[in-house]
């Protein structure tokens, strides 16, 4: 968290909100036909934005925001950094002993200030315009940068009731980066079921074939050039935005390493999706579960790993039963969402063979992790004990490496497993026969000799 950012948020945000009070002060004034400063309360000057550097200015000016929107978003602001400024509408109706259906809002079950709704702003902005109200509503559409970028959103209204008597709420992100500066960061739950994927590692460290890494640079420039070739060369008319990849070969072989790198190098969040919690047996429920997932990553700029695809992304079956038919239903829900994502989606599998069809085809990359040659294998075992720790001299890390077929997540146990002997013997040298032990403990989870 970056202590100038926030302090320079906080600065703007102090003069936005005396701005909307202001606002809100001048409509009071003008529906009540009392003296105001200003004829419109679209005369009341904004703070200038132009020369400010703060993550808030620079959304309002990248995406152009005009009054309406500044309004709108800075009262749906208000109820988590000033509540009492809204007050004002909490002042009830005398002929009818109610409050003014006018004002809109509603009172939270823990939060007592007043939370505005769709109504809120349409009467701060529009009163009794009409064609300001529909201009308001407008805002809410699919096609502006509120909905499309995921900034503001206007919460569904009750069945049979006036579609601004929704809530009106900043999405996390943008309240976090509006108030703290940092992009929000998810915590895993059952209505978010992935974890936030990292590794201390660097791409130096990364040992694949060259083929492999030909491949997963590919995604890399991907991520690098994606924007420029569809917008400024023009290939979105033909070309889907977002990349889709499959990572298949044997365990260990650096399928999630790569993910997470792909990630750390190019500075997107990589999100691991536990598919235990996404899928369900109950009907329905195993597509809700996605859509929470792809509905929150949806602006994001993340990278989607589910990894051990093939419980979700297996073959369909043939409909002989109720339950073959919700299966598919599943399987075809997942494919749309895929291939509607405008980011970087990986699935990493074990066996290609598993995974449906009619996902491979929509793939732009299917990258094989084969199990490492001899020359690869001394690679890892050197990184496995570049530290403090060393091996024991008697070990010959080429004749290891030539000696015993093993993957990068197979060496790293057998590290492990030397470092506990070490440890356990008080010594700073990994012994040969632990080293020893270790591989042959590897190789036998495998069912070999």
């Amino acid at each position: 968290m970056d202590i100038k950012v926030m302090k320079e948020n906080a600065n703007t945000l102090f003069e936005e909100l005396l701005w909307l009070e202001k606002v809100i002060a001048t409509r009071m004034a003008l529906y009540w036909n009392k003296p105001a400063e200003y004829e419109r309360v679209s005369d009341v000057p904004a703070p200038d934005l132009s020369v400010n550097q703060s993550p808030y200015a620079r959304i309002i000016e990248h995406y152009n925001f005009g009054f309406a929107e500044r309004v709108m978003i800075v009262l749906a602001l208000a109820p988590h950094i000033q509540p009492q400024l809204l007050d004002v509408f909490y002042t009830r109706n005398d002929t009818y002993d109610k409050p003014f259906a006018e004002f809109g809002g509603l009172r939270g079950t823990n939060h007592h200030g007043f939370i505005p709704t769709g109504e809120t702003a349409a009467f701060i902005l529009a009163a009794q315009q009409l064609d300001t109200r529909f201009y308001i509503s407008s805002l809410f559409g699919d096609d502006h940068p509120f909905k499309k970028f995921g900034i503001l959103n206007l919460t569904a209204a009750k069945e049979h009731e006036p579609f601004l008597s929704g809530v009106m709420t900043l999405s996390a992100e943008y309240l976090n980066y509006f108030t703290l500066g940092d992009s929000h960061k998810p915590d895993f739950s059952t209505n978010f079921p992935a974890k936030r994927l990292t590794t201390a590692c660097s791409w130096e460290d990364l040992v694949l074939d060259d083929n492999t890494l030909d491949e997963v640079n590919e995604i890399r420039d991907w991520i690098t050039h994606g924007d420029k070739i569809l917008n400024e060369w023009g290939l979105a008319k033909v070309v889907k935005p977002g990349y889709r990849a499959l990572f298949y070969g044997p365990p260990g072989t650096g399928k999630t390493l790569t993910a997470a790198l792909l990630g750390k190098v190019t500075g997107l969040d990589v999100y691991r999706i536990d598919l235990s919690m996404v899928v369900s047996k109950y009907i329905g429920e195993t597509e809700k579960n996605l859509a929470n997932v792809f509905d929150q990553a949806q602006h994001k700029n993340w990278i989607l790993f589910f990894d051990e695809a093939d419980s979700l992304f297996g073959k369909r079956t043939q409909t002989s039963s109720s339950n073959d038919r919700y299966a598919n239903q599943e399987v075809s829900y997942l494919l749309q969402r895929i291939e509607d994502f405008p980011g970087v989606v990986i699935l990493a599998t074990n066996l290609k063979a598993n995974i449906d069809e009619a996902f491979s085809r929509r793939f732009q990359n299917m990258i094989f992790f084969a199990m490492p040659g001899p020359e690869q294998r001394e690679t890892l075992w050197k990184q496995a004990f570049g530290g403090t720790l060393k091996l024991d001299e008697k070990l010959d890390i080429k004749q290891l490496a030539q000696r015993y077929e093993l993957a990068g997540g197979a060496i790293i146990n057998v590290a492990r497993y030397g470092a506990l002997m070490a440890a356990r013997k008080n010594a700073t040298i990994v012994a040969e026969t632990d080293v020893l032990a270790g591989a042959r403990k590897e190789i036998q989870k495998d069912g070999k000799v």
